[in-house]
């Protein structure tokens, strides 16, 4: 077997399983089983992942255009610099089909969004940008729909059109090559080894930047698997982002309920595709919330002594997240296709902000979930910020088993998720705590 490339890259994790004397179930643990060496003196963050201290808000949930969104981004604009955020990730803001965007048409027209016109978009970057917060704009390049039929782009148009769609997507009339990825049904797929589309693609980006179109630092790429992940890498080369975050969503094979070396494929997959970009991108750590929310929901929290997620292996790399607007619930409804149990959001989240990765923070969890919730959240970062934890800190198990996880992460911060009950010891001070969980700072 080919040694995985990620190896290359795993960052020094000192798993001091202090669970073993607890009873934790060592068969399901992954990993060393003794302290590894401390973190590397200076941590290598790859291309276009932030700067490693990043907190990342997603700006809007599945139901927002039903609102005046980007003046209500506005308007909180000082809130979300209060609470520590670094950077807003906003929905894609060009005309579309449908109206959460994700079927655009025009990539140039920001004046037919369902989330305002493009005047208010520039004033939210501006209301962000100005108190020092980077923007992250939501980019679909995988497919687009026609401006008034199937492929009749427009704003901009390729060289031939038809060119431009791949030649097994459904339309049954692109003359481009097959498709790279996975084809989406609902738009026709581009045909990324097209120059025209990589030429209008760049230039698209690049004109998103500027601060009188729409402002944006970086990019949150929309269904990755729809295309090869080399493009997103030329792409980034192309508009140097501050930040890349993409959507790979790996399919779960096998038992659901599977843990540790078990479930290795799945964050195998992410690795996979970072990689593919040329390390030019992170990804979304599907992996991680998977585990989570099973160790949270079924009291199995020996599950997370392995450092199951993408963190485990690049943390630099991996973006965390709790819910997102297609998993999670939205005021009115939503998609909530894969939830996290909702009285649990609170150990998520002191499980994410405690730890390395890039953490991401729900807007619903943050601003409609109640004044409880959101102080929790605004301290946790609050501590994150004050101890130093970054996308790359060190964390050290101290305990998992059935009713708790525990650890110390960045030599700084000591966190308890779980009924069970566990305390780091003399030297430290209770930070923060809830229902089911702890922090504690030395």
């Amino acid at each position: 077997m080919n040694t995985p490339r990620w190896k290359a890259r795993l960052l020094p994790l000192a798993l001091f399983l202090g669970a073993l004397a607890a009873g934790c179930d060592t068969a399901r643990l992954d990993g060393p089983m003794s302290p590894t060496a401390a973190s590397p003196a200076a941590p290598r963050y790859a291309q276009f992942a932030g700067g490693g201290q990043d907190v990342l808000l997603q700006g809007f949930h599945w139901n927002s255009h039903r609102w005046d969104w980007w003046n209500i981004v506005t308007a909180k604009a000082p809130d979300i610099k209060t609470a520590g955020f670094t950077m807003v990730w906003l929905p894609p803001a060009s005309r579309a089909a449908d109206s959460a965007g994700y079927l655009p048409t025009e990539w140039r027209n920001l004046d037919a969004s369902m989330y305002g016109t493009g005047t208010q978009l520039r004033s939210a970057t501006a209301a962000l940008r100005t108190r020092g917060i980077k923007v992250i704009g939501d980019v679909v390049v995988n497919h687009r729909a026609g401006t008034t039929n199937w492929a009749d782009f427009t704003t901009p148009a390729f060289t031939n059109n038809a060119r431009a769609v791949t030649s097994n997507d459904e339309w049954g009339l692109g003359t481009g090559n097959v498709d790279t990825g996975d084809g989406y049904h609902a738009a026709r797929d581009l045909d990324h080894t097209y120059s025209s589309v990589q030429t209008e693609i760049t230039s698209w980006l690049n004109w998103l930047k500027g601060t009188g179109n729409a402002g944006f630092d970086g990019w949150r790429y929309d269904y990755v698997k729809g295309f090869s992940p080399s493009y997103v890498g030329g792409y980034n080369t192309a508009t140097t982002p501050y930040f890349s975050v993409g959507e790979l969503w790996p399919d779960i094979t096998g038992d659901y309920y599977a843990s540790c070396s078990s479930i290795n494929y799945h964050r195998q997959k992410l690795m996979d595709w970072i990689n593919a970009t040329g390390d030019r991108s992170a990804a979304f750590d599907f992996t991680t919330k998977w585990q989570l929310q099973l160790a949270v929901d079924r009291t199995e929290y020996w599950r997370m002594g392995c450092i199951p997620g993408a963190i485990g292996w690049w943390p630099a790399m991996s973006v965390t997240f709790v819910d997102n607007h297609d998993t999670g619930p939205s005021p009115d409804g939503g998609q909530n296709h894969w939830p996290f149990p909702g009285s649990k959001v609170e150990q998520g989240y002191a499980y994410i902000l405690t730890h390395p990765g890039t953490p991401t923070v729900y807007w619903p969890h943050y601003f409609d979930w109640g004044p409880d919730l959101q102080n929790k959240i605004r301290t946790l970062i609050g501590i994150r910020k004050a101890q130093g934890v970054t996308s790359t800190s060190t964390i050290s198990v101290q305990m998992a088993d059935a009713t708790r996880y525990a650890a110390i992460v960045n030599n700084n911060v000591a966190m308890k998720i779980g009924p069970g009950s566990w305390s780091p010891g003399a030297g430290w001070t209770l930070a923060t705590s809830g229902n089911d969980w702890a922090v504690w700072t030395r």
